[in-house]
Order: C-alpha cells, then sequence, then structure tokens
C-alpha cells in the first residue's frame, strides 16, 4: 500500500510516496538443489529502488539502496560478494538507471566500511561516469562534506533531491546513515535493525543514537530501513543461515529511532535483548569466550598432568 505524505511542519514539501508491499525472498535450506536468483529488486517508486542480496549467496543477505536524482543517482552500499558473475550488482543497478547518452552519473557510497557493505566496489570502480568513495573516516568526512566529525551533517545533492549524512559511529567508527528529504526514507545502515545491534563503542553508540533523535525532531519520516533482517516473525534469529522463514519486515518507524537512546543506554557492555533487538559487543563477547577457552584448556592439561603423575606413582610403587 502506498505510504500517506507525513508532513510535520510547514517548513517540510509533502514526501513523495512509495510502496513497501513486498514479500522478500527467503533463501533454501538447500541451495544447490534449489538455486536461488543473486538480487531481488523492488521499486519503491520510480525514483527509489531496494535491492537485497539473496541468502543463498550470502547468510549477510543485506539491502542495498539505489536513490536516482535529475543529474545524478546514488547507491548505499555494494553488498557481500565481489564476484560479478555470482552477484551480477554493477550490471543490475546501472540496468535500473534511466536509459539514454549520456548515462546518468552514479555514485556509490557506503553506510560503513565492514565488507558485507563495500565486497561489490570493484564492479563499479572501472565503469564510466562512476565514482566509488572510499568507507575510510577521511574520506567520508572530505567526499561527504563533514567537516565536524561526528556532530556535522554532510549533504549529498543528486538534482532536485538532496540526501543528508549523519555520522551514527558506534558499530563502526565511520559509520553514517542517510536520510532522503524527498521520501522521508531513513537508510539506517547497521546502526538500527531488527536483529543484532553490534555496538562496538557504547558511548559512541549513545551519542549518535541522541544525534539521529535530535536530526529527526522536525523532519518527516516514512520508514527507517536497514541493512539487514535477522529475526523471524516469531523472534529466532538467522544469523549464519541460508534460509530465513517468516521473516519480520525489514521497515521500521519513527518511534524506533527515537526509542533507540534509552535502549542503548541500557545496554550491559557484552549482550542484552530488548524487544526485536539484540545488542552485543562482539569483540568482548570473543575476548571472554578466548579467555574461557584458555582456562578449560588449562585445567585439563593440569588435569592430564596430575593424572600422569599418579599412574607414575602407581607404576613406581608397583615395582
Amino acid at each position: 500500500m502506498l505510504v500517506a505524505c507525513a508532513v510535520l511542519s510547514t517548513g517540510h514539501a509533502q514526501l513523495v510516496p512509495g510502496t513497501m508491499d513486498v514479500h522478500w525472498n527467503s533463501g533454501s535450506e538447500d541451495c544447490v538443489n534449489n538455486p536461488q536468483p543473486a538480487i531481488q529488486v523492488h521499486r519503491y517508486n520510480p525514483q527509489t529502488f531496494i535491492l537485497r542480496q539473496n541468502p543463498c549467496a550470502t547468510y549477510e543477505a543485506p539491502f542495498l539502496y539505489l536513490l536516482v536524482g535529475k543529474n545524478r543517482a546514488l547507491l548505499i552500499d555494494t553488498g557481500a560478494v565481489a564476484d560479478a558473475k555470482a552477484m551480477p550488482l554493477a550490471e543490475k543497478v546501472i540496468s535500473l538507471l534511466p536509459g539514454g547518452e549520456p548515462r546518468l552519473p552514479l555514485m556509490v557510497v557506503h553506510t560503513h566500511g565492514h565488507l558485507d557493505h563495500r565486497s561489490g566496489d570493484e564492479q563499479f570502480r572501472s565503469l564510466p561516469n562512476v565514482e566509488v568513495v572510499a568507507a575510510d573516516l577521511e574520506s567520508v568526512k572530505s567526499r561527504l562534506g563533514i567537516a565536524d566529525w561526528p556532530d556535522g551533517i554532510g549533504q549529498i545533492d543528486l538534482g532536485d533531491r538532496v540526501i543528508d549524512v549523519i555520522p551514527t559511529p558506534g558499530h563502526h567508527r565511520a559509520h553514517v546513515a542517510y536520510y532522503d528529504r524527498q521520501t522521508g526514507l531513513f537508510f539506517s545502515g547497521d546502526f538500527l535493525l531488527p536483529g543484532r545491534l553490534l555496538i562496538e563503542d557504547r558511548e559512541a553508540a549513545l551519542a549518535s543514537a541522541r544525534r539521529v533523535a535530535a536530526f529527526i525532531a522536525e523532519r518527516p519520516i516514512s520508514h527507517v530501513l536497514g541493512a539487514h533482517v535477522e529475526l523471524s516473525e516469531s523472534g529466532d534469529v538467522f544469523w549464519g543461515s541460508t534460509w530465513h522463514p517468516r521473516e519480520r519486515p525489514l521497515q521500521l518507524a519513527r518511534k524506533d529511532l527515537l526509542a533507540l537512546p534509552e535502549i542503548v543506554n541500557g545496554f550491559n557492555g557484552f549482550y542484552s535483548r530488548r524487544g526485536i533487538y539484540v545488542l552485543m559487543n562482539q569483540n568482548r563477547i570473543l575476548l571472554l569466550l578466548g579467555v574461557g577457552a584458555l582456562l578449560l584448556l588449562g585445567t585439563v592439561v593440569w588435569l592430564i598432568r596430575a593424572l600422569w603423575r599418579r599412574l607414575r606413582r602407581g607404576v613406581s610403587h608397583g615395582v
């Protein structure tokens, strides 16, 4: 169904509507004998496309976003698969751009630098009229116009369509979110999604959540669209699976962004679960597991040595 045009103040024009009436491909339990199309494309409206890499191609199953303006187009993230034969991402994206020559220029950006968001970059680098912005912090700051990191806001003008770039470090030091003034769509990457919120820096994540809440205070939000869906409708986590049955919807709402500061503030720094979110500090959990494994190994070695000494004493006394 079409999204109703929302206006929160007279200072904002009406939003261009779109539709989230889509069923995402669930992948398969047996991808070898039940092959799946590599990419699914949903047309939100004639200038906005949501692309999803199939769970059979990558268990990350990331969502990518193509926004078309009057003068150029913007692709947010390139996904988790580099091989153009297995994942013909560039070919698909170019086919979605308006026809005619010269072709509309394309700018490729990222929410952050983790490999499941930039592995497809190489497919675009050699193409004409395509700019790939690196995902490191200095490139993000300089190319996206964020001089005052993380408190400044960058802008990307696509021609009659301006995209705001909001620093959201916490999951990754150079993480950004994107806000489309034309549609009211907020592209949150791994900052907010239905599933695992992997928090590398709690204080940075909390500051980002508060910054975003302040940013949207007087701005209309139609949907919040993250980079993954990792939960079923019953709350089961799909981590590492090529099969996503009964997946919950991708889209979140304005209220979810506004509730995030309280949720992050209550995070214990290791692991907690709040509703549809699983908050984790993966590095600390891995460190804790590593220490536990070392302690277990040490205990096993001590027991073996103690048993060996006891056996030797028994043999010695028997002689």
